[in-house]
C-alpha cells in the first residue's frame, strides 16, 4: 500500500462498526443496493453476492442531518430529501436492467445561505466480500482527460465484481460551474481506492473564494451513471468492445444536446471564393500558388496542400465541373518531392533559414500519401505516380521506427529530434494512418507487400489500449484500416482491434455541453480533442475524423457491434452541427482571441476559413490561429451530407450517412442510413436555386408517412429512423 486517505479509513471503519442505518433497499439486475446513512455521509452500497460491490456517496455532510424517503408515481425506486443547516439536498434515483446493469444517482443541493464551497472526497469505493475498500483489487483502464468525457472505466478482479462504468454527466454541472468559478477539469478518476468524482471547488491558495451558491438556488452536484457488467473481458480488444458498450448504454440515458441544419454547400461555395481571391489565402512560389497554413502566415506545406487538392477534387466531383483552382494547387506539388531521397518534403526547397526543413513530425510524412493515393484511385495519374515513387520511403521509416515512430525526426537520416509527449508516449497512432495508405496501395497495385505492411502496423499497435490515441484524425484512420482489413482478410481481430482505435477516440471526447463563460457560444458535445493532451478541439481533427468514420461505416456490416455503430454514427451527427463553429463568422466578436500564436498571422473574420481552436471551459477561440490548412472541411462535409438526385428540384440532406441510394422509378429513391438502432436522424429536402417546390412525400419502407417536422420557403426538415430504409417520393 503506497497511502491511503483518511476517508477511505474513516469507510472502511463505518462498514466494520456496522455504523450505517439502512434508510431504503432495492436491486438492480443481480445488484442488491442499500442506500444508507453515516454520521457523516449518505450511502448507497451496492453488492453483488459473494462478489464484493461498490460504495457510492450522495452526500458529503458534516453536520447533524435528518433524511426521509420521497417517493413518486413516476420512479419506481424512492428518492431522499436531506435537511441540514447548509440547506437541503435532495437524491433521486433510476435503474435499468437491459441486458447491463444500470444505476442512475443525481444530486440537487438548495443552499440555505450564500454558500463557499468546501473541499468534497470523492464519491466512489470499491469494497471486497468483507465490505472492505482496502481488500479490493482491480485496475483503472481509463479516467477522465482534462475537460472530455467524465469517464472512469474499471474492474474489480479480487472478488471477481467484474467491469464498472462511472460516468459523470458534466453538462448537469454548468450552474454550480459558473455559479463557482470552477471548470469540471479532470474531476473524474482517483487512486485506488479513492475513485470517482472531485467536485470542483474554487482555490485557495491563500486567499479565500470568493464565489458562493446563492442562497435558495438548487443546482445539481451530481449527475452520475454506473453500468456494470459480470464478467471482466479477455483480452484489450475484449474491454474496448465492452467500454464502447458500457459508454453507449450510458449515452443512452442523457438528454442530448439539440442539433441545427448547416449551409455546409453554401460555406463551401464561399470558402473556394476565398481560397481564389484573398490574397491571405495563397503565395505565389516556383510559377504556382501554394496555400498559406494560416492567414498569411506560414511557408507552404505538403500536408496542406495535398488535403486542400483532395477536399476541392471531392467538391468538383460532386459539383459536376472541377474548379480551376484544383489544377492551379496540384500543379505545383511535385516541387515538394525530393528525388534524393526519394520522398516527399514537408516544405518546399526554398523554405527560410528559420525552418529546419530536415525536420518531419512522423504523421507528416503519411498524411500527403494519404490525399495523393485518393487523387489517384479516384483516376489522377499525377498523383498515382507522384505516390508510387513516394510510399517506399515511407515503409522504410516504418522500419527503422519499427512501427513505433517518435513525435519527429530527421526524414534525412532518421534522428530522433523529439521521441515523446509529456506522458512518455510517441506518436502512438500513427501506425493507424500509416496502415490506411498502405491498404490504399494495395487497392492501387495488388501488390501483397502493402498489405503485409498495414498488417504489421496494426499488430504493432496491440497492447497501447486506452493509450492508443495521439491526434484524433490518426486514431479514426486506424479504425477504419482496421475495418479494411477485416473485409480483405477475414480475420476478427482486425474487427475487435477497431474497437480499441474506437474506444481510445471516444475516451478523448468531451461527452458533456459546455456553458462556462465564452463557450455559450458555441458547440463542444462530442468533440475530440485535437491532441491526447491538448486543451482544445481542432476543425483538422474533427472533419479529418468525420471522413475517415465514413469509410469505417462503409467497411462494415452486420457484424459491427451496434454500440460502436451508434456512437460512431452519433460523433459525426454532431460534428455536423458543431463544426460550424469554428467560423469566426459564427461567432460573437468578444468571443475570438485578440492575439494569435506567433508566426501564425492574425484572424479576419469576413475569410470563410475555419478558427483552429475551441474550448470547452470558454477560453477565447483561435487562439492558436485561423487554419486555412482546415479549410477543406466545408467540402467534407457538403458532399457527404448533401446528396444529388437527378430530376429532384431539391438536394436530400441528411446528418446521418447514406449506405446506399437506389433509384425506384423516375421520381422515388430509396435511401438506407448508418446509424444506431434507436437513433433517429434529420433529413431535409433542400430546394435548388431557382427550381420551384413540388410536392414530395417521405415514408418508411413500409409506406409509414413520415409528417415534416418544419416546412420552410428553401426547405422542409424530417425526423426519420437512422438506421432504416426510408422513400423519397416527389411528383
Amino acid at each position: 500500500m503506497t497511502g491511503v486517505s483518511p476517508f477511505v479509513l474513516g469507510l472502511r471503519e463505518t462498514l466494520r462498526a456496522r455504523g450505517i442505518l439502512t434508510v431504503a433497499r432495492f436491486t438492480v439486475g443481480d445488484l442488491l443496493v442499500r442506500v444508507c446513512k453515516s454520521a457523516d455521509s449518505l450511502w448507497v452500497v451496492i453488492r453483488r453476492e459473494g462478489c464484493g460491490g461498490l460504495a457510492l456517496r450522495s452526500a458529503y455532510l458534516p453536520t447533524k442531518f435528518d433524511c426521509r424517503l420521497v417517493h413518486s408515481a413516476s420512479r419506481p425506486v424512492p428518492g431522499l430529501r436531506v435537511d441540514s443547516v447548509l440547506g437541503r439536498h435532495v437524491v433521486e434515483f433510476e435503474i435499468g436492467n437491459g441486458g447491463l446493469e444500470q444505476l442512475r444517482m443525481i444530486v440537487r443541493f438548495t443552499p440555505a445561505a450564500p454558500m463557499l464551497m468546501p473541499f468534497m472526497p470523492r464519491d466512489l469505493y470499491p469494497l471486497d466480500s468483507h465490505d472492505d475498500p482496502l481488500g479490493a483489487e482491480g485496475n483503472v483502464e481509463a479516467a477522465q482527460r482534462g475537460l472530455n468525457g467524465g469517464a472512469l472505466y474499471f474492474r474489480i478482479d479480487e472478488p471477481a465484481f467484474g467491469n464498472v462504468l462511472y460516468f459523470q454527466n458534466l453538462t448537469a454541472l454548468n450552474p454550480y460551474c459558473r455559479a463557482t468559478k470552477t471548470k469540471p477539469d479532470g474531476v473524474v478518476g482517483g487512486e485506488w481506492p479513492e475513485l470517482g468524482f472531485l467536485l470542483p471547488t474554487p482555490a485557495r491558495s491563500g486567499t479565500p473564494p470568493a464565489d458562493p451558491l446563492p442562497a435558495g438556488v438548487e443546482v445539481t452536484l451530481s449527475d452520475v451513471i454506473l453500468v456494470v457488467r459480470h464478467g471482466a473481458p479477455s483480452d484489450e480488444r475484449d474491454s474496448a468492445r465492452q467500454f464502447l458498450e458500457m459508454l453507449a448504454t450510458a449515452y443512452a440515458l442523457l438528454d442530448l444536446p439539440s442539433t441545427e441544419y448547416r449551409d455546409w454547400v453554401g460555406r463551401a461555395e464561399k470558402t473556394l471564393r476565398d481560397l481564389a481571391e484573398a490574397p491571405e489565402a495563397t503565395i505565389r512560389h516556383y510559377g504556382h500558388r501554394y496555400v498559406h497554413p494560416y492567414t498569411a502566415a506560414e511557408y507552404p506545406d505538403a500536408m496542406v496542400q495535398a488535403s486542400l487538392v483532395r477536399s476541392i477534387h471531392e467538391w468538383g466531383k460532386w459539383r459536376g465541373s472541377p474548379p480551376q483552382l484544383e489544377k492551379d494547387f496540384e500543379a505545383g506539388f511535385a516541387k515538394f518531392y525530393d528525388s534524393k531521397l526519394k520522398s516527399l518534403r514537408r516544405y518546399l526547397p526554398n523554405v527560410g533559414d528559420d525552418k529546419d526543413k530536415d525536420a518531419v513530425d512522423s504523421w507528416y510524412l503519411y498524411h500527403p500519401l494519404l490525399n495523393l493515393a485518393a487523387l489517384a484511385l479516384d483516376g489522377d495519374e499525377t498523383a498515382r505516380a507522384l505516390f508510387l515513387k513516394s510510399v517506399d520511403y515511407g515503409i522504410k521509416a516504418a522500419h527503422h521506427f519499427n512501427y513505433r515512430w517518435p513525435i519527429q525526426y530527421k526524414i534525412t537520416d532518421f534522428t530522433v529530434i523529439k521521441q515523446a509527449a509529456t506522458d512518455g508516449r510517441g506518436q502512438t497512432d500513427v501506425g493507424g494512418i500509416y496502415a490506411w495508405v498502405m491498404l490504399q496501395a494495395f487497392e492501387l497495385t495488388d501488390d501483397k507487400r502493402f498489405l503485409d505492411e498495414a498488417r504489421a502496423a496494426i499488430d504493432a499497435a496491440i497492447g497501447l489500449k486506452f493509450n492508443l490515441n495521439y491526434q484524433a484524425n490518426l486514431t479514426a484512420w486506424g479504425a477504419a484500416a482496421c475495418m479494411r482489413l477485416w473485409r480483405i482478410t477475414d480475420r476478427a481481430v482486425y474487427l475487435e482491434q477497431s474497437y480499441v482505435y474506437l474506444a481510445s477516440f471516444f475516451h478523448n471526447c468531451q461527452l458533456w455541453e459546455s456553458e462556462i463563460e465564452l463557450a455559450v457560444h458555441y458547440r463542444n458535445f462530442l468533440g475530440a480533442t485535437c491532441l491526447q493532451d491538448a486543451p482544445y478541439m481542432a476543425m483538422y481533427e474533427c472533419f479529418e475524423s468525420f471522413a475517415a468514420f465514413q469509410r469505417y461505416l462503409d467497411d462494415s456490416g452486420p457484424e459491427l457491434d451496434p454500440a460502436a455503430k451508434m456512437l460512431v454514427a452519433e460523433y459525426c451527427r454532431f460534428a455536423l452541427d458543431r463544426a460550424w463553429f469554428y467560423y469566426p463568422d459564427a461567432l460573437p466578436p468578444e468571443a475570438i482571441s485578440e492575439k494569435q500564436r506567433e508566426h501564425n498571422g492574425h484572424i479576419n473574420r469576413k475569410l470563410s476559413f475555419p478558427l483552429e481552436d475551441l474550448y470547452a471551459d470558454g477560453q477565447k477561440a483561435g487562439q492558436v490561429g485561423q487554419e486555412i490548412y482546415g479549410a477543406g472541411a466545408a467540402f467534407v462535409f457538403a458532399v457527404r451530407a448533401f446528396h444529388n438526385i437527378e430530376g429532384a428540384s431539391f438536394r436530400l440532406y441528411c446528418d446521418h450517412f447514406v449506405s446506399t441510394m437506389e433509384r425506384v422509378n423516375d421520381r422515388c429513391v430509396a435511401v438506407a442510413l448508418h446509424g444506431g438502432e434507436r437513433s433517429t436522424a434529420s433529413l431535409s429536402l433542400v430546394r435548388l436555386p431557382r427550381q420551384r417546390p413540388h410536392g414530395t412525400t417521405v415514408m418508411t419502407s413500409d409506406g409509414t408517412p413520415v409528417k415534416p417536422q418544419r416546412r420552410a420557403p428553401d426547405r422542409v426538415d424530417y425526423r426519420v429512423p437512422a438506421n432504416g430504409r426510408i422513400l423519397v417520393s416527389w411528383a
